[in-house]
């Protein structure tokens, strides 16, 4: 067993297995088929490379920043991947738990659980996501053997064929035009980071901030866990919310400070998101010529979300609020190109204090208005 802190407080070992067993099957697909996929979307991301770097502009001529690895995986793949990045990114809270873990009632009931129990059930919550992802850059991730990164540790990309795949079939979009597509949004974000060497350490300092300051019982966050699988399972009944009204993972564990950091987060994860979807459509007419349906079919699927039980745990997950910061990040980039360009744009990621306020993604004249009127008098 893989332990975290002592006795260990999840089963991370069984959770990989439990995830990789439950996983929904991807779309049927002939061997040679799934080769042609795999090699179009490495030619993909190579290629979305040039178009975004000469788009954004954020990374001058003639300079190469750290380049990252570019995976093509399956379902287990993604698993596999984002298990041994939550193994580090958790480590400080599952370490503080763990010592409240032998007093009280939270510790009786831990006890009782036991890490290979939180283990499955981290497991049936990772069997949900990962047949939805369509790609990612991981900014947290550590080298494996299965799975290499930056030589610094921190940075690779990820497209999930299969699920890819299988978007495409259900819009009914062509294939090239799709796969391009994503490749272009999860470049923006390889590129975000490699370009702004200051940007991934601060995300980092921010998240560590939370978690040190998380203050809750261990009991709360297995039962909240416990929910989520139960739903997965059909063990609660769909539609159905406790007495906090349904909330999610992240909203359990603030403290004051946390709501705090909390909002420069969600400030953050607005900017990545929303300049990843303008980027994705700015370069689109260029090089996709069916942008325009794409978008607009993508768009609708997000919209429809699916069952009632898939939009109660897109809620307890927070994958609610991840669809927000597509729709708030993306108004507030283009918003800002539009009265100062992209050049004016770009001042975002001069330093952690250019970055915009929660509020200012609303209203991000408030942002022009700082940054540039200011620097300008």
């Amino acid at each position: 067993m893989t332990s975290i802190g002592g006795a260990g407080m999840v089963d991370w070992n069984l959770a990989v297995a439990t995830a990789t067993r439950l996983v929904r099957p991807g779309p049927e697909i002939s061997r040679e088929e799934a080769r042609e996929v795999v090699a179009e979307l490495r030619r993909h991301a190579k290629a979305a490379e040039e178009h975004v770097r000469s788009f954004t502009r954020m990374i001058p001529e003639g300079t190469e920043p750290e380049d990252t690895p570019v995976l093509v995986v399956d379902r287990a793949g993604w698993i596999k991947a984002n298990v041994a990045g939550f193994r580090e990114l958790l480590r400080p809270l599952l370490e503080k738990m763990e010592e409240r873990r032998g007093g009280g009632t939270g510790g009786a009931v831990i006890g009782a659980v036991g890490s290979k129990v939180t283990g499955v059930e981290v497991g049936m919550l990772l069997s949900f996501l990962a047949s939805r992802v369509l790609g990612q850059y991981e900014t947290f991730a550590p080298a494996t053997r299965e799975l290499p990164a930056s030589a610094d540790g921190g940075g690779r990309l990820l497209l999930v064929a299969p699920n890819i795949v299988h978007v495409e079939r259900e819009l009914e979009v062509d294939p090239h035009d799709f796969r391009l597509w994503v490749a272009l949004h999860e470049e923006t974000h390889r590129t975000q980071f490699t370009a702004v060497p200051w940007l991934r350490d601060h995300l980092q300092g921010e998240i560590q901030s939370f978690l040190d300051e998380t203050d809750v019982d261990p009991m709360t966050v297995l039962e909240r866990l416990r929910e989520a699988a139960q739903s997965l399972a059909g063990g609660r009944p769909e539609g159905e919310e406790g007495e906090d009204g349904g909330r999610s993972l992240v909203e359990i564990v603030q403290t004051p400070a946390q709501r705090e950091i909390l909002g420069r987060l969600t400030a953050v994860m607005s900017l990545l998101e929303g300049h990843a979807d303008y980027v994705m459509d700015g370069v689109g007419p260029e090089v996709v010529s069916s942008v325009g349906e794409i978008r607009e079919k993508f768009q609708q699927r997000r919209a429809r979300g699916a069952s009632r039980l898939d939009l109660a745990l897109r809620k307890l997950l927070g994958l609610d609020a991840k669809l927000r910061q597509y729709r708030d990040g993306e108004r507030f980039v283009r918003a800002v190109v539009d009265e100062v360009g992209m050049d004016g744009f770009n001042r975002v990621w001069t330093s952690p204090n250019t970055l915009p306020t929660k509020a200012e993604i609303a209203k991000p004249e408030d942002w022009i208005a700082r940054v540039h009127r200011k620097a300008e008098s």
